[in-house]
């Protein structure tokens, strides 16, 4: 993928936390770019993965889950609607409620989207030879363990 001006700011990292938000950045925008033709932000795709492992959830519950504001998820939610991928129902849990489920065409959406989230990971990484993949995976591990 070609480099944007952006990018060779990126290049003057002082830390290791510097480092690593530019790649994840780098890495955030392949997936951006990369889901654009399927008409979904990362943001609708996350929220999509989010409802169609976990789901019927309640707004609240799924805000939690995404870790956002309970007003920001309805937009989301709205837009994934009129995509045809979710649905609101009545909670099963409490049939006074209304949970989001997804709809077959977004479960199969969902996993649609998390085969091209792995691929566009697995091209990023594909330049490090495999002893490194592995090694920076081992390492993620111990940082993530805590």
């Amino acid at each position: 993928m070609p480099e944007t001006p952006a990018d060779h700011t990126d290049n003057h990292v002082d830390s290791l936390g510097d480092r690593f938000l530019v790649v994840s950045r780098r890495l955030r925008r392949r997936y951006a770019l990369a889901l654009e033709p399927l008409g979904i932000t990362p943001h609708q795709a996350r929220t999509l993965r989010v409802v169609a492992r976990c789901g019927p959830l309640r707004l609240g519950e799924l805000a939690a889950q995404l870790h956002i504001a309970p007003r920001s998820v309805t937009d989301v939610v709205d837009a994934l609607e009129d995509l045809g991928y979710v649905r609101r129902a009545p909670d099963p849990r409490d049939r006074r409620a209304t949970a989001v489920e997804a709809t077959t065409q977004g479960r199969r959406e969902s996993e649609a989207v998390e085969e091209l989230r792995r691929n566009q990971a697995d091209q990023f990484f594909a330049r490090l030879p495999e002893p490194d993949r592995a090694e920076l995976a081992r390492l993620l591990d111990d940082l993530t363990d805590n």
